[in-house]
């Protein structure tokens, strides 16, 4: 996994223009179009939903209406889930870039469209998909982790971080997946797995470090961090400089620095190519 976390990252900096800007505009655009189709004849979802089945017979539209349908049909639950994740969505395009964050997002739901599909095939259960309730969960549990004190108000009362409404999160989806278990229903409880794989392939370097398993590399680097430091700014005269552009904190006293814990050495860089580097190994 951590190969494949690598070569999407080098084809993300040699292809940063790939992608749909905006994207979650788009999302929350179809999102509100089949809402309004929906008051006019409720039987739209059932027509846009993802069934294996009716894509074998020939409804091949389904393979991206399904992306548009509305995960409730509250007006008022609507319209907070929208705005929710419209803001999320492009707080993860502006801090990945528009490739990284389109493949993120369509990743997820290729990936639950092949399992449901080949689940099919074999087993002949014909699993609808509505929506991209759980997709939209793994793009929740990204922001989570890269923003974690991140605070929103709960019922616009409640100041909580971001951590603990996705620790909650993951206990609710763990919950869910234990009681399809239950149901003895073993591809509704597969199906959410899969979408959140996407999730697992970019950040498992982040959750190995989190679960201790790259806690002693870590701790020399950090130990090792203040010496080096120090002799670098003693040697050339400044203290960061960035390993793309060269730009230092000597000539850019406002431009802040970075450094990478993926990459294996002390490699600074900054703002705006801490996120858009190949990691050097």
């Amino acid at each position: 996994m951590r190969f494949l976390n690598r070569a999407l990252d080098r084809f993300f900096y040699k292809h940063p223009h790939f992608g749909i800007p905006n994207l979650m505009r788009f999302i929350v655009f179809g999102n509100v179009i089949v809402f309004v189709l929906f008051i006019l004849n409720s039987q739209i979802v059932g027509l846009l939903s993802f069934s294996p089945a009716l894509i074998l017979r020939g409804q091949i539209w389904r393979i991206f209406t399904f992306l548009f349908v509305p995960n409730t049909f509250s007006p008022l639950w609507l319209l907070i889930s929208l705005y929710f994740y419209y803001f999320i969505g492009n707080t993860l395009e502006r801090e990945w870039g528009t490739a990284k964050f389109t493949i993120f997002y369509f990743s997820g739901t290729v990936l639950t469209a092949i399992f449901v599909l080949i689940a099919y095939l074999v087993s002949g259960y014909s699993y609808s998909v509505y929506g991209t309730y759980y997709v939209n969960l793994s793009m929740f549990f990204a922001f989570a982790t890269l923003y974690p004190n991140f605070q929103v108000l709960l019922f616009f009362l409640i100041p909580v971080k971001m951590k603990w409404l996705a620790y909650l999160d993951a206990a609710l989806f763990l919950f869910s997946i234990l009681g399809a278990l239950l149901r003895g229903n073993i591809i509704a409880a597969l199906v959410p797995l899969i979408a959140i794989l996407n999730y697992l392939i970019y950040f498992f370097d982040d959750l190995s470090s989190f679960l201790g398993h790259t806690k002693r590399s870590y701790s020399r680097q950090t130990l090792n961090f203040k010496k080096a430091a120090q002799q670098k700014q003693k040697q050339k005269g400044y203290l960061h400089k960035c390993t793309v552009c060269g730009r230092t904190d000597t000539d850019y006293p406002n431009l802040e620095f970075r450094y990478c814990s993926r990459c294996n050495g002390y490699y600074c860089y900054c703002m705006d190519h801490i996120n858009d580097h190949v990691h050097i190994q």
